[in-house]
């Protein structure tokens, strides 16, 4: 039966002077780091020989961008799925990570009455969901061979941890999913048959900025 691999890539470091939590806001690009994690991982994959027909990324600037230098790399253009987009966030434009006390106003105690939904942004499970979506999706443009997937955090997280069958929430701070890393499923026909992860990248994650930088050596962006 035929193989197919689907690497779902998380994109590289944002310009993001303020702090903010970027989500889905329009205009956050890669940051020069960033653009030089995304041709690291391009040139990663062309070097493992990799046989890449299909690139398709969110819809989100960084992620486009992101895609970009493997789709150039094996003649490809990059398509694109609304079902990759980050997920929603009640604290969109919030910079979190320099005031965190201001979580603490009472404007938004109402988001936190169920942390395992999360009540503050989309539901793991609607996450689940449409990541798992996407991944079908990919398999079958790329039936045989092997595709580029560029996502986010949040939802390649929640995608691992659904394939794992582990429970959909989880501690942020514990993700192991860095810039510009790669998460790799390998199918036989429809069927998954194994899972890795890399970072090609690794060496440009020290002195990157990330806003949620989990298990990744990248610093708190503030």
């Amino acid at each position: 039966m035929e193989i197919t691999t689907v690497h779902v890539m998380r994109h590289g470091e944002v310009d993001n002077p303020q702090g903010l939590l970027y989500g889905r806001l329009p205009g956050f690009g890669l940051t020069p780091r960033g653009h030089a994690m995304a041709r690291r991982v391009a040139d990663h994959l062309v070097e493992q020989r990799r046989d890449i027909t299909t690139v398709i990324a969110s819809p989100l600037l960084r992620a486009q961008q992101t895609a970009a230098p493997t789709a150039r790399a094996f003649g490809v253009e990059v398509d694109w799925d609304p079902r990759l987009v980050e997920a929603g966030n009640a604290f969109e434009g919030v910079p979190v990570n320099a005031h965190r006390i201001s979580l603490t106003h009472p404007q938004y105690w109402h988001l936190y009455v169920n942390p395992l939904r999360p009540s503050w942004g989309e539901p793991y499970t609607e996450v689940a969901a449409r990541m798992r979506a996407a991944l079908s999706g990919a398999l079958r443009a790329a039936r045989g061979h092997e595709a580029l997937v560029v996502s986010h955090q949040m939802p390649i997280t929640t995608l691992t941890r659904f394939a794992q069958c582990k429970p959909l929430p989880h501690a942020p701070w514990a993700r192991t999913c860095s810039l510009a890393s790669v998460t790799s499923f390998l199918f036989e026909g429809d069927t998954l048959i194994g899972m890795s992860y890399e970072e090609p990248a690794a060496d440009l994650l020290v002195g990157a900025s990330d806003m949620t930088p989990g298990t990744s050596a990248a610093a708190l962006a503030r």
